[in-house]
């Protein structure tokens, strides 16, 4: 099967682990109820469409445990044997309509159109099917999922059937990585900004995600996936009563003017270092943190910070990832002494060009170690050919290397990493080469209290300040719990602070200074 082939032979532990646990919940559920009396309720939606290939999946292992041929079949092209319920509806988007039908066409599914609202066309379809189960795609964080198990009864008032969710505790990541991993088809709106899709009068396009054109007044956007933070995804669940989605957008989301989430706050950063001695533990990587915190200094989030072998392929697979993902990507290390220098070649194959002499970064060699560098015989002066911006400083010997949205930087230590941080926020005022914003903010508050005690105050803290970064941790597993408020508006930090006082008795929490 297709799909669980795609997922043994990914490499994030993560996802297989949710694809696990999800396909275990199917299986219970089909072991419970004969096929004919579950149901599958499709919207076209992103998390629906993982369960509409999770329940693919599930109902083909299932059957081959069922006929002890170890899950090798082939699809066969059958038939998807659970009943599908699709709600279709007039405030529905057309592209959510057509990918639905396009979706019921490609993968076999026998579709029951209900053209009445949610509980009434339950009551009808219940009534007329035996249904006893209904796979739901409902994920933790929707408003739809406060109480709710992996199996759950329907509410009082509704009629009897099992709520079955077996994506209840995947994230948003968790969503996309299933979608990307496996290459099935989405919905179009994805691609153009949406990121959590209602009706055509209460969605936008995320306006987290909106690119700035100064050329062009017409509005862009990237794609769900690249959404930073996936407690925002609902970000874009806003009255439509305003075309001015980037930039300035007078609607309110969670409380939030989205004028103010689009304040620069989500250009993200990832940070890349390379080198062996880092992974053989031999040296301590003290750079990717002081970069994290010169970043947030700007008012740009790190999206990511990792560590990669000392060779080509290593260095281009990572660069690839991210350059793809982040507004910018930070490298360093991999560059010195050796045959080659790792970091530069990998950032040109990542980009697929050739690397190729250049004259004016020779000659600041030249300057910097003497008449032994040449162009034909140290590999030091080869830089990515046609990508190739030189970022010069006058407080800099050699000067760092710009390919694209990559900056290479060469600093060994925290003494270097300060003068070419430096230097680079100087050019950045000059030539704009890094957006400067407004920095992120911060609280720390300490408690004694257990992690059980606080978890779930703090998860509702995070559902009402979506804004906020808001994190905890320990120094030592016997020591305080640390609890971080992270954000670009201190009045909302403010009152977010004030809610995590009110959750608890007094002196519970004491403020870190």
């Amino acid at each position: 099967m297709e799909i669980d082939k795609a997922i043994r032979e990914c490499d994030d532990r993560r996802l297989k682990t949710k694809y696990d646990n999800a396909i275990y919940v199917i299986k219970r559920a089909l072991a419970l109820y004969p096929v004919q009396e579950v149901a599958l309720s499709f919207n076209g939606g992103k998390d629906s469409t993982v369960l509409l290939h999770l329940l693919r999946a599930g109902c083909f292992l299932h059957q081959a445990e069922e006929n002890n041929s170890g899950g090798d079949a082939a699809d066969g092209g059958k038939t998807f044997p659970i009943r599908t319920i699709y709600f279709e509806s007039p405030s529905a988007f057309p592209e959510i309509n057509s990918f639905t039908y396009e979706a019921a066409s490609i993968y076999n599914i026998q579709m029951d159109i209900i053209r009445l609202d949610f509980k009434s066309g339950l009551e009808a379809l219940l009534k007329a099917n035996p249904i006893r189960a209904i796979f739901l795609g409902v994920r933790i964080g929707d408003p739809t999922a406060v109480g709710q198990e992996q199996f759950s009864p329907s509410s009082p008032g509704w009629p009897p059937f099992m709520r079955v969710n077996p994506i209840l505790d995947w994230s948003y990541r968790d969503v996309w990585a299933f979608l990307l991993v496996c290459k099935v088809r989405y919905c179009s709106l994805y691609d153009q900004g949406y990121t959590s899709i209602g009706s055509i009068h209460d969605t936008v396009p995320n306006a987290l995600l909106c690119m700035k054109n100064s050329d062009s007044s017409e509005e862009k956007f990237k794609p769900a996936y690249l959404l930073a933070d996936g407690r925002l995804e609902r970000a874009g669940r806003v009255k439509k009563n305003s075309s001015a989605v980037c930039g300035k957008l007078s609607s309110i989301s969670n409380g939030l003017k989205m004028e103010n989430l689009n304040s620069g706050s989500m250009l993200t950063a990832s940070i890349i270092a390379v080198g062996d001695e880092i992974l053989f533990g031999t040296v301590e990587d003290k750079l990717g943190s002081m970069l994290c915190k010169r970043l947030h200094s700007i008012g740009w989030a790190v999206s990511r910070v990792t560590v990669t072998r000392n060779d080509i392929d290593s260095v281009a697979e990572e660069v690839e990832r991210r350059k793809s993902t982040d507004d910018m990507v930070f490298i360093f290390g991999g560059i010195g002494p050796l045959h080659s220098d790792v970091t530069v070649a990998g950032v040109a194959k990542a980009f697929g060009v050739r690397m190729a002499p250049d004259e004016e970064f020779e000659e600041h060699l030249r300057h910097l170690i003497g008449e032994k560098c040449s162009g034909d015989k140290n590999e030091m002066a080869l830089l990515p050919e046609g990508i190739t911006e030189l970022l010069h400083h006058e407080q800099l010997p050699v000067p760092l290397i710009k390919c694209h949205n990559v900056i290479i930087l060469t600093a060994t230590n925290a003494v270097e990493l300060d003068q070419q941080w430096d230097c680079l926020i100087e050019l950045a005022k000059s030539n704009g080469i890094l957006e400067l914003m407004d920095p992120f903010v911060s609280k720390c508050f300490t408690t004694t209290l257990s992690d059980v005690e606080v978890s779930q105050p703090l998860s509702k803290l995070c559902a009402r300040f979506p804004d906020l970064y808001i994190g905890g941790y320990r120094e030592s597993r016997e020591g305080s719990l640390i609890i971080t408020f992270e954000g670009k508006d201190l009045s909302r930090i403010e009152a977010a602070s004030q809610s995590l006082f009110e959750n608890f008795h007094p002196g519970a929490f004491s403020k870190i200074e």
